[in-house]
């Protein structure tokens, strides 16, 4: 296909390891064009101007920093309005661990401390809703990835999809475009030793031993890559047939 025919992804990525994982070849298949964005490299006033409109989808991806820490780190408002915009141009939206969290405050929902890190391979469970949604490929319930401290609240307007015991809010949907995943279904478990280098602080600060998330991703892995292909394989086609539509 040729580049004036191709679709095009923009990724906000806020650390070289977690990115597309197991979703960038599936892009590409589909005849996308990938382009990453790191706000940490950019100003905010390029955020400010970003287009964010335009690409056929926007997936905004994790990241050890919170979703609350504008004080912090100045490029997140630039970012937040860059994710408002995108909701508005009603384009398909895929948010990530942090970047749900991002998206949830975008939507007016709040973002919050849990009582205690959810880090390493654990139960997801799916609502009812949950079920009826892409979603429906997880087993229910299903053994996947989680790393956050933080969690969001099912915003305004959106349904909840997925819960675990530790994190009652794991997924929500607005319609069929946009989408908020707390836990990690991108991660390529051959690419989990990055991870665990990058992260290696919290692990250590949380008592998680890495040995044991490194024989998790080689147990679980890629049975949880195949299902995690399947739900967004019927996700995006499901946005896509919509942006058709529009």
């Amino acid at each position: 296909m040729s580049d004036t025919a191709m679709k095009s992804a923009v990724a906000i990525r806020h650390v070289a390891f977690e990115d597309l994982g197991i979703f960038e070849p599936m892009l590409k298949a589909r005849d996308y064009r990938i382009r990453y964005l790191d706000p940490g490299q950019l100003e905010p006033a390029a955020l400010e101007v970003l287009d964010v409109e335009s690409p056929e989808l926007m997936v905004v991806l994790g990241g050890p920093v919170g979703a609350n820490d504008e004080a912090l780190y100045p490029f997140l408002p630039a970012e937040l309005a860059a994710i408002r915009r995108r909701i508005e141009s009603g384009r398909p939206l895929l948010g990530i661990c942090l970047g749900a969290q991002l998206i949830a405050r975008a939507l007016g929902g709040r973002v919050f401390p849990m009582p205690e890190q959810e880090i390493g391979y654990g139960d997801l469970s799916l609502t009812r809703e949950g079920l009826e949604s892409p979603l429906r490929h997880l087993g229910n319930p299903d053994t996947v990835l989680h790393w956050h401290g933080d969690m969001f609240e099912t915003p305004p307007g959106a349904v909840r999809l997925a819960y675990s015991y530790p994190c009652a809010h794991q997924a929500f949907a607005v319609g069929d475009t946009v989408l908020g995943l707390q836990c990690h279904l991108e991660v390529d478990s051959r690419r989990i030793e990055p991870w665990l280098i990058g992260h290696a602080a919290e692990l250590a600060a949380a008592g998680v031993d890495p040995v044991a998330i490194r024989e998790q991703a080689h147990r679980y892995g890629p049975a949880l890559e195949a299902r995690g292909q399947q739900v967004f394989h019927e996700w995006l086609a499901q946005a896509e047939a919509t942006l058709d539509q529009a």
